[in-house]
C-alpha cells in the first residue's frame, strides 16, 4: 500500500447545513489525523462533524462550542474505508473554517 499524507479538506468555510467535506476514494483507506477549526468571530459558534451521514450516532463533535476568536485542534486517528464520508455543519453559516489532514493508503 502506498501512503500519501495530505490535506483532505480546506481550509474552507462550514455552512449551517450538513455537507460532505471529504469522501474516501475507491480502493483507498484513509486515516484522519487532525481536525483544525477556526472561529474568527466575536461570538461562540457550535460545530458538528460526523463520519458518515450526519446523525446522532455518527457524530464526533455534536454541537461543540468553538469559542470566540479561537482555534481548536483535534489530533486523532480515525480509520475510514473506501466511500466513507466526513460531514460537518456549524450553528452559524459561513464563519467557521475547517481543515482536515490525514493519510491516504491506496491498494
Amino acid at each position: 500500500m502506498a501512503k500519501l499524507p495530505k490535506r483532505l479538506h480546506g481550509p474552507a468555510l462550514v455552512s449551517n447545513v450538513a455537507a460532505t467535506k471529504y469522501t474516501v476514494p475507491a480502493s483507498t483507506r484513509t486515516i484522519l489525523r487532525s481536525v483544525h477549526i477556526s472561529n474568527p468571530t466575536g461570538s461562540p459558534v457550535d460545530f458538528t462533524m460526523s463520519i458518515g451521514a450526519d446523525a446522532a450516532a455518527t457524530r464526533i463533535f455534536d454541537g461543540f462550542a468553538i469559542g470566540a476568536d479561537t482555534v481548536y485542534d483535534h489530533w486523532c486517528y480515525y480509520v475510514l474505508e473506501a466511500a466513507e464520508i466526513v460531514q460537518a455543519l456549524a450553528g452559524t453559516n459561513n464563519v467557521i473554517t475547517l481543515t482536515l489532514d490525514g493519510d491516504e493508503y491506496t491498494a
